[in-house]
């Protein structure tokens, strides 16, 4: 459910030409970079491109310079997603080149809100989980890297469910 400071978040950047929007997880293999992906998807399907500056990052480096997840990669491709993002770190001018910085987890919020420069950059971070509409037991998009098939699908449904909210509420 979007809490009242990110809908007035939002209600703020619908009115801008270009919205920037970063994903971010732990390592940048599975849940940001499906998640850029995903949102990347709808926006083509919607001839809406030039509007939107789409990336990920992850809070830790473990992976800086890989493809994604190639378990990801693949349960993407399923759903006619390409994820070929090169995995990078968070750094502090992302918080001054993206107006909004999604947080897959408590975890990733927590450690952006201590990278966060200033007060307003912190403001720009918001819980991927406000924006899911499917009735489900998360309020979190949970990592899928130590679980099976399964986890990855899940992720991805989450991941479809919240960016289709995500865009339908910028682009009211």
């Amino acid at each position: 459910m979007i809490s009242e400071k990110t809908s007035m978040k939002l209600s703020e950047l619908r009115k801008q030409d270009k919205i920037a929007v970063l994903f971010v997880c732990l390592g940048n293999i599975c849940r940001s970079p499906a998640a850029e992906g995903v949102f990347k998807e709808i926006i083509k399907d919607h001839h809406d491109e030039k509007r939107w500056v789409i990336d990920s990052a992850g809070t830790g480096g473990f992976h800086v310079g890989d493809l994604p997840d190639r378990r990801m990669r693949v349960h993407a491709s399923r759903r006619g997603l390409t994820l070929d993002h090169i995995c990078r770190k968070i750094k502090y001018s992302d918080f001054d080149d993206f107006d909004l910085i999604v947080a897959m987890d408590s975890s990733n919020e927590e450690d952006l809100k201590d990278i966060a420069p200033t007060a307003e950059a912190e403001e720009k971070i918001v819980m991927m989980s406000e924006f899911f509409t499917l009735a489900t037991r998360f309020d979190y998009v949970p990592d899928p890297y130590y679980e099976g098939a399964e986890g990855f699908e899940l992720v991805l449904d989450l991941l479809q469910d919240a960016c289709a909210t995500l865009y339908r509420e910028l682009s009211v």
